[in-house]
């Protein structure tokens, strides 16, 4: 078994509770973890045979797209589609990121995190 990370994908989107943040947006960060089994890649050399970083990348742009009201339904779906569409991937650990949160403070960042496994 081995793990895959991708940190920091930076995303310019609409999600949020606020009608404001519907229109002006706002920028995100998502990192991503996933376990799968990795020495027949290890020993092949070919994309074939593991886990594409592309791909990984492609699904967080795409979901990331979709307006959400909570960082939870996004970060879900993000979750759903990568056990969906990568079956060799066994686990999977998504967190996204609101950059600069509209909360009345001075706030970097406000994150979710959950994880799934595959059925």
């Amino acid at each position: 078994m081995g793990t895959i990370k991708i940190k920091n994908i930076r995303v310019y989107a609409y999600h949020g509770c606020l009608v404001e943040e519907g229109k002006i947006g706002s920028d995100y960060s998502v990192d991503l973890s996933v376990k799968a089994n990795l020495s027949k890649s290890a020993k092949t050399d070919n994309l074939a045979d593991t886990v594409d970083y592309v791909h990984l990348n492609k699904i967080v742009k795409e979901e990331m797209a979709i307006r959400s009201q909570l960082l939870e339904e996004v970060t879900i779906r993000i979750l759903d589609r990568i056990l969906l569409e990568i079956p060799m991937i066994k686990k999977a650990d998504v967190a996204v990121s609101k950059l600069n949160p509209p909360i009345g403070g001075n706030v970097a960042m406000v994150t979710i995190e959950m994880s799934k496994t595959q059925k």
